[in-house]
């Protein structure tokens, strides 16, 4: 297992810059999962580590080796693409072994080697077949073997599950978290799925236009977003974002929303936002945080009247949408609910989870 440390990763395509100073510490046996859209450098920053790209600036640590200038087959990593890259004449033993017999690995070795990890991923049954006789959660164990079998400092994911289907994706993301906790080897992961983020990682880094916005653990993230980008990126549906303003009341704060909704800001948030009395603010609550009023506890809670424009039944759960002067909300209901569209539906939310964010620097106040 390895350590992984990245100070300073700058890299141009010509004159275009994708990464603009990546600072990022793996602990030993750490699974980090690097999320973000399409287009934010998360898979060249993957590529850097792996030595596939060549930074243009900074450097590439592992275990105190700088590794920036290294070849791939120098740096003791194993890397699973989203393409499993089989053999596809060879025997799935074959596939597994192949690396280790390019290494002159003992006959006997390799045999060990790739018989534990088929038992680890539950292969031992499918290792005489070729992989067109293969499903796709079958192939993509099969290319996580490959790796696992070198025993590597560093396992490197790029995408593996986005040819699965929603099914197997579900199936395959408990796999890999079955592994890791039984190999517990170093672990590096990139995906736009931050479901997949959230399940799997020990901490997870979301980054955007080439920058990291923040690092933490998943429920972290998900509670204490540090810009509107993390909150929104993070949770689905995405947390709601409306234009208010805060206001001075006797002591206390209000904000001011549109279609004239006034919610009362919790006692003990006063004093994080007095500062921004008489300013315009995003107000941002996550849908679950918009419920039904029942008479259960309401302390920290503020009453709100919608019309419903689109009702989503969801089996355990319904999503109902709205619009506040052309703001789209959200809000988590109970199936139960009897929601009709353009009917008025009385709502509860819950400011105790409420954030308040400066529109113009998209920070979390």
């Amino acid at each position: 297992m390895a350590e992984l440390k990245l100070s300073g990763i700058v890299k141009n395509f010509g004159a275009v810059r994708v990464l603009h100073g990546i600072d990022l510490a793996v602990q030993d046996g750490e699974m980090i999962v690097i999320v973000g859209a399409s287009g934010c450098g998360k898979s060249t920053l993957l590529r850097i580590v792996a030595g596939l790209e060549r930074s243009t600036g900074g450097t590439v640590m592992i275990d105190d080796r700088d590794v920036t200038a290294l070849e791939p087959a120098a740096r003791d990593i194993a890397m699973v693409f989203q393409n499993y890259a089989l053999y596809p004449h060879m025997r799935v033993f074959d596939n597994m072994a192949y690396g280790l017999r390019i290494r002159g690995l003992d006959r006997e070795d390799i045999k060990r080697r790739v018989q534990e990890a088929a038992d680890l991923l539950g292969l031992s049954e499918l290792l005489d077949r070729r992989p067109r006789e293969l499903s796709g959660g079958q192939r993509q164990r099969v290319a996580m073997g490959r790796a696992i079998v070198r025993e590597p400092k560093l396992f490197l994911f790029d995408e593996p599950l986005s040819n699965l289907d929603a099914k197997l994706r579900v199936q395959m993301r408990t796999e890999i978290k079955k592994v890791h906790q039984t190999v517990n080897t170093t672990t590096v992961y990139v995906t736009h799925d931050q479901v997949e983020a959230m399940t799997l990682a020990d901490r997870v880094v979301v980054m955007n236009h080439g920058i990291i916005e923040q690092v933490g653990p998943p429920q972290e993230l998900y509670h204490n977003p540090a810009t509107k980008f993390v909150a929104g990126f993070i949770g689905s549906p995405s947390m709601n974002f409306i234009p208010a303003k805060v206001e001075q009341a006797s002591g206390a704060l209000r904000l001011h929303l549109p279609q004239g909704i006034v919610l009362d800001v919790p006692a003990a948030r006063t004093a994080r936002y007095q500062a921004h009395a008489g300013k315009d603010v995003l107000f941002g609550i996550r849908p679950e945080h918009l419920t039904d009023d029942k008479p259960t506890d309401k302390s920290n809670t503020a009453p709100v009247t919608l019309k419903p424009e689109v009702i989503e039944p969801m089996g355990m759960e319904t999503l109902v949408h709205f619009k506040l002067d052309g703001t789209e909300v959200s809000a988590r209901l109970d199936p139960a609910t009897p929601a009709a569209v353009g009917a008025p539906l009385s709502l509860i939310a819950h400011m105790d989870q409420m954030h308040l964010i400066d529109p113009t620097t998209d920070k979390v106040l």
